[in-house]
C-alpha cells in the first residue's frame, strides 16, 4: 500500500503530527555525537586529546579512549611540526652588548650594570674595594651630600635596599655604589681640595658649638650652686651689708661677708 493511500484516511492534524515526527527523526539522525565531557571543544576534523598520568589518549567519541601513537624514529608528529612552525615564526630580539670599563670586553649582562647602570662585567667586579657599596648615611656624612644630590640631581643615582645587619627591626638600608658617590661629590664640590676645606670648616664650627655648649652648662651649674649671686630679680635691688673685716696674714688681704646673702668679698687695703 502506497504512502498516499495510507494518508488518505487521516485528518489534517494527524498528518501534521506525522510530518513533525519525521522531521525530528531526520534531525536526530544527522545530529553529531555529544563530545566527551572531559575533552576540550575542538574544531571540526580535529581529535579530542586527553592527558592521563602523562600519557596522551584520543577520544573516539564512542565511549572509549585510544592511546595516541608515537611517531616512528625519523618521522615528526603533527605537534612537533607545529612547534617548529611556532619557533620559525618567533621574533628574534636584538641583544645589546656593553663594553667593560676595566677589561674593554663586550658583555650582555652583569650585576653592576643591572642594579647600578655601571658598565663593568662580573669577572672584573671588585666588591671589596673599587666597587664596594656605601650606605646613604655614610655617603651624606663622608662626602657632605644632601638628599637632593642623590635623588634629584640628574641622573638620580641607583641603589639597592637591604635589611640592616645590626638589627632586623631597624629600617632598611639604601646602598649606593662607592665610585658613583665619589663622582657625584666631585660634581657638587668641584674638587677634592674644596671638599676637604668644607670638612675642616664644619669641624671647626662643630668644635666652637661644643665649647659654647660646655660653657653654657658650666654657667648653669655655677648658678645652681650660688643661686643668690645670679638671681637677676634681686641683684639690682640688693645692697650688701658687710660685717667686720678679717685680715689674712699669708696673702696680706682682707675679707668681709655680707650679713644678708653671705657673699664673701676679698680686697686689699692701701
Amino acid at each position: 500500500m502506497s504512502e498516499k493511500a495510507e494518508n488518505s484516511g487521516l485528518t489534517d492534524a494527524q498528518k501534521a503530527r506525522i510530518d513533525r515526527n519525521r522531521q525530528k527523526a531526520l534531525y536526530l539522525k544527522n545530529a553529531k555525537l555529544v563530545a566527551h565531557p572531559y575533552a576540550k571543544s575542538v574544531e571540526e576534523g580535529e581529535k579530542s586529546v586527553i592527558k592521563i598520568h602523562g600519557s596522551r589518549f584520543v577520544d573516539s567519541g564512542g565511549g572509549f579512549l585510544i592511546e595516541e601513537e608515537i611517531a616512528p624514529s625519523g618521522e615528526k608528529s603533527n605537534q612537533a611540526e607545529a612547534s617548529e612552525e611556532i619557533i620559525d615564526d618567533a621574533i628574534e630580539l636584538p641583544v645589546t652588548y656593553d663594553e667593560c670599563l676595566e677589561c674593554a670586553d663586550k658583555f650582555a649582562e652583569s650585576y653592576l650594570m643591572t642594579f647600578f647602570d655601571y658598565p663593568v662585567c662580573d669577572k672584573c667586579r671588585d666588591s671589596d674595594d673599587k666597587h664596594s657599596l656605601i650606605t646613604k648615611t655614610d655617603a651624606k656624612k663622608e662626602y657632605l651630600l644632601q638628599e637632593c644630590d642623590l635623588e634629584k640631581r640628574d641622573p638620580p643615582l641607583k641603589f639597592i635596599i637591604k635589611k640592616n645587619p645590626h638589627n632586623v627591626r631597624w629600617g632598611e638600608m639604601k646602598l649606593y655604589l662607592h665610585v658613583q658617590i665619589e663622582k657625584r661629590a666631585l660634581e657638587v664640590w668641584g674638587s677634592e681640595e674644596r671638599l676637604r676645606e668644607e670638612h675642616q670648616l664644619r669641624d671647626e664650627k662643630r668644635e666652637k658649638t661644643k665649647i659654647k655648649k660646655y660653657n653654657k652648662q658650666m654657667k648653669q651649674l655655677r648658678m645652681d650652686m650660688r643661686s643668690s649671686l645670679f638671681d637677676r630679680t634681686t641683684k639690682a635691688s640688693h645692697v650688701h651689708n658687710y660685717g667686720p673685716d678679717t685680715y689674712n696674714e699669708d696673702e696680706d688681704t682682707y675679707t668681709h661677708t655680707c650679713l644678708t646673702c653671705k657673699y664673701v668679698e676679698t680686697f686689699e687695703k692701701m
